[in-house]
């Protein structure tokens, strides 16, 4: 009877036993077979045998030896799965509903730069990621917490969703776009058998009303989840569902505003329902306001995120009364985005008494024209002092998905920044409609008229090399007008804009044949390929008498790239300077979009410095490239009547002749200056990885001196001769601008100098050139010198270097108190006759244009005094 029993009982318990296999967690390490022991869990490699999901391509598997960071993870980030191509990843998962923790650690994998990588990511039909760029992602975080005052430096990146399920599988793809790749470290799949979310919400301004937002059809991408008052709480000690909860005080508006408090004893929850939406250990700390006897009502605890405009936001803030055992002692207001969500919040009566842990969900809209999401705390105003507390335990932030999409695309907005409706988009059908209608019924009188104009543009346009086509984006610009003839028959381009805007005689370039091209490059031969962008291949060539030639090819399949290659043609046909990349050329046959330049035999600035096996450059040789570009630069910003911001500034756009003279290039970024009545451009964000200017990202303001943080960058990439971003270092020297500004602000940036110059260089000049690129990266524009005056100091520190080598030589000490010093391109004179108190002036006579241009020479703190300027022209000078 007892067997019998006991076989009954076997039988009974067996289909529970085979639902909780189906609902065990996936922990994928990808880019292994094998498996590993990470935070008390085991994670299964995506190709081992056992991990019970299917990959459609097995990609890439990469790896690397070492993690420099502070994560669990980092066992897990040694190892990735690139595609080149679309892969899924399908899990058998039951329905309902799941976390999905998608990681990401760049490194770069034989030919695959993580910098240049860029992808999509579905989950489903639901689309989670577009166009997404780990590194730019990564520094946008950082500098984000940088700018709230926070010292820390991420070096990964975990992605988290809250999905339903009820397909009985979960299909994760992973989309490559713009012929780039796709990457990831690691995967969760948590299934979720408790109820974390209701559709029925509170409405932030809405005087109590609520919202149903049917999220079950929705997906929920966590933005933030912070432990108010306490500490970091790591996955390991929220086993429920491994969540990470980070600390508040650095998104705090002001940190001295609320002060921390705990009680770790009795903390229970409010309802047994609640006992997945948070561990303990986030209600067993707070934060309280400081000055609870304030009768300014307008003090407040106040926190500010960054936020992904024209969303729904679920903000979910956690209390638990730690203090009072009474109603009425602590009862305050909530504010999100400056509108009520509560007043009279009293967590003692909403909790149902002290040490109880409770929360509460608020739904808001965050409008296209928004992109920070303000919570705020403050006293409740009908209540006198003793009532102006209040406190908070837990906050997090949660984005919903709109039309079956969570990633951040703002091309999909209307002009006025307003999603399109569904009638607005029937109305414009329908007119556009009507008007094809009318225009149809002259469609057939016209094509009389068309055939004869046809007939006409044939016989005296295209046929002959004598009368070439227009070629689109010149035209579109106004740069081409006349056309003349040299005495070897080459067509030229006259008649563009000079440098004040006026119509003048320049050369823009002559017009190739497609059959020039083809012959110049063989046949565009992938041997010759010196260069790939957005826009197509760069292709060494040899054009008319054996000149050589750097041919860029737009892509004939793709408009990536359309509107900055029509703005470098724009930029080079009215500009003219030794150290800026000259146009040769165009070619505009076939539909064929080709630009033709000067060939710069010793290529970037960049593959001189590190990462191939050219020799390095000596010092003298990077102040003379750094002094090149300087003058490129200034040339842009004062040569025309605006001046031109050139918005890319880095070493692989600074080029080196035969001769190691530097030219800056790729102008395809490039905006003209503000007005005279305005002081900044207000555009789009573009530039490049570590380069970027701050103050330009946060506040979308374009000007002249964001050019000049990133030429300090570039100063600071020429002495120390490694890449502005690594992630394989450690993350405290991760960025570049940041690491070397640290040891240059302890005056010790010779200890991180590039090896190759020890010894070989004048420890002044490097001491004055380190106090220039200092100066660059000032966090705001308004205290960066101008482009000017960094090329003075550039100068002024070679000759430092080169009197240090004439020391060192043994050459004697000559005076040079001459009227005139020859200074590289450059020739100054000095007036003897100025006094001490007087402004120091010199007068510069460039080669470009012959004329003179007096400017005061300003120092890096203020203006340079007689002692120091004398040491432009002292014995020992250049």
């Amino acid at each position: 009877m007892g067997i019998l029993v006991l076989i009954c009982l076997v039988s009974l318990f067996a289909p529970v036993k085979n639902v909780e296999a189906e609902t065990n967690p996936f922990l994928i390490d990808c880019g292994t077979n094998s498996s590993t022991n990470v935070d008390g869990r085991k994670w299964v490699g995506d190709l081992a045998p056992d991990s019970n999901l299917t990959l459609s391509s097995p990609g890439i598997a990469a790896s690397t030896s070492t993690f420099n960071g502070d994560s669990t993870y980092g066992t897990l980030y040694k190892t990735a799965r690139l595609f080149n191509e679309a892969a899924n990843y399908t899990f058998k998962v039951d329905s309902g509903n799941c976390y999905l923790r998608l990681h990401f650690y760049p490194f770069s994998f034989e030919n695959h730069d993580v910098n240049v990588s860029q992808f999509d990511v579905m989950a489903n039909s639901l689309k989670l990621l577009s166009e997404f760029s780990v590194p730019v992602e990564i520094s946008r975080k950082n500098s984000y917490m940088q700018s709230l005052g926070s010292n820390s430096s991420e070096s990964s990146l975990m992605k988290e969703y809250f999905l339903g399920v009820d397909s009985g599988q979960l299909v994760v793809k992973f989309m490559p776009t713009g012929g780039s790749f796709a990457f990831v470290n690691a995967i969760e799949v948590i299934p979720v058998t408790s109820q974390l979310f209701v559709d029925t919400v509170s409405k932030v301004g809405g005087n109590g009303a609520t919202s149903d937002l049917n999220l079950g059809a929705r997906g929920i991408e966590t933005m933030y989840r912070l432990n108010v008052g306490g500490s970091e709480i790591e996955p390991t000690q929220d086993q429920d569902l491994w969540r990470m909860w980070e600390t508040d005080i650095s998104y705090m508006f002001a940190s001295v505003a609320g002060s921390s408090i705990n009680n770790q004893s009795n903390v229970t929850y409010s309802s047994a329902n609640d006992s997945s939406v948070a561990p303990l250990l986030v209600y067993e700390t707070a934060r309280a306001m400081i000055n609870n006897e304030v009768l300014e009502k307008r003090f407040n605890m106040s926190w500010k995120f960054n936020v992904d405009p024209n969303f729904d936001y679920i903000v979910r803030l956690h209390f638990c009364e730690l203090v009072f055992d009474k109603p009425n002692q602590r009862t305050f207001r909530i504010y999100i985005n400056n509108r009520t969500a509560a007043e009279n919040f009293d967590v003692f009566v909403r909790a149902g008494g002290m040490n109880k842990a409770y929360h509460k969900d608020y739904f808001d809209l965050v409008s296209p024209q928004i992109d920070t999401l303000w919570i705020q705390l403050g006293p409740e105003t009908m209540y006198g002092a003793a009532g102006t507390d209040a406190l908070l335990n837990g906050l997090e932030i949660f984005k919903l998905s709109r039309s079956g999409n969570l990633a951040y695309v703002s091309e999909r907005f209307g002009s006025s920044g307003t999603e399109v409706s569904a009638r607005t988009f029937r109305n414009r059908i329908l007119w556009i409609g009507i008007a094809a209608g009318i225009a149809s019924i002259f469609i057939l009188a016209a094509l009389f008229t068309i055939f004869f104009c046809l007939r006409k543009r044939r016989k005296n346009a295209c046929p002959t090399k004598e009368n070439p086509p227009g070629w689109r984006p010149l035209s579109l610009h106004g740069t081409v007008g006349k056309s003349t003839t040299n005495a070897r028959g080459s067509k030229f381009s006259v008649g563009s804009l000079n440098l004040n805007g006026s119509l003048a005689l320049v050369r823009v370039g002559k017009r190739f044949t497609i059959a020039e091209i083809r012959a110049a490059t063989k046949n565009f031969d992938e041997s010759l390929v010196i260069g790939v962008g957005g826009f197509g291949k760069v292709y060494k060539g040899e054009i008319e008498d054996g000149t050589l030639a750097a041919i860029k090819r737009a892509h004939p399949q793709s408009e990536q790239g359309l509107t900055e290659f029509e703005t470098e043609i724009e930029m080079l046909s009215k500009l003219r300077h030794r150290h800026l990349v000259s146009m040769i050329g165009f070619c505009e046959e076939n539909n064929e979009m080709i630009l033709v330049y000067e060939y710069m035999a010793n290529g970037t600035l960049r593959n001189h410095l590190f990462g191939s096996e050219l020799p390095p450059l000596t010092w003298k040789q990077r102040l003379e490239i750094c002094i090149g570009a300087a003058r490129g630069l200034h040339y842009l910003h004062t040569g025309a009547e605006r001046g031109i911001i050139h918005r890319d500034v880095k070493t692989t756009n600074i080029l080196l002749d035969e001769n190691f003279v530097a030219k800056v290039a790729d102008f395809g970024l490039s905006k003209t200056g503000p007005a005279l009545d305005h002081t900044h451009v207000s555009t789009a964000v573009k530039g490049s990885f570590g380069y970027l200017d701050p103050e330009y990202f946060r506040r979308q303001k374009l000007t002249e001196k964001s050019d000049v943080y990133s030429f300090g960058v570039v100063l600071f990439e020429a002495v120390c001769a490694r890449p502005v971003i690594n992630p394989s270092l450690p993350k405290d020297q991760i960025n570049l601008a940041e690491w070397a500004l640290r040891w240059q602000r302890q005056r010790s940036l010779d200890a991180i100098t590039d090896r190759c110059l020890e010894g070989n260089y004048c420890s002044d000049s490097l001491k004055k050139f380190g106090e220039i690129a200092e100066k660059c990266l000032a966090d705001e524009g308004k205290n960066r010198p101008t482009m000017g005056e960094v090329l003075w100091h550039l100068e002024y520190v070679l000759q430092l270097h080169e009197a240090w080598l004439r020391s060192n030589a043994g050459e004697e000490s000559s005076s040079l108190v001459a009227e005139n010093v020859e200074v590289g391109d450059t020739e100054v004179s000095q007036n003897p006759s100025v006094s001490q108190d007087e402004e120091h002036c010199i007068e510069l006579r460039t080669e470009d244009d012959g004329e003179p241009l007096t400017r005061q020479i300003s120092g890096l703190g203020g203006t340079v005094g007689f002692d120091e300027f004398s040491q432009l022209v002292n014995p020992q000078g250049r």
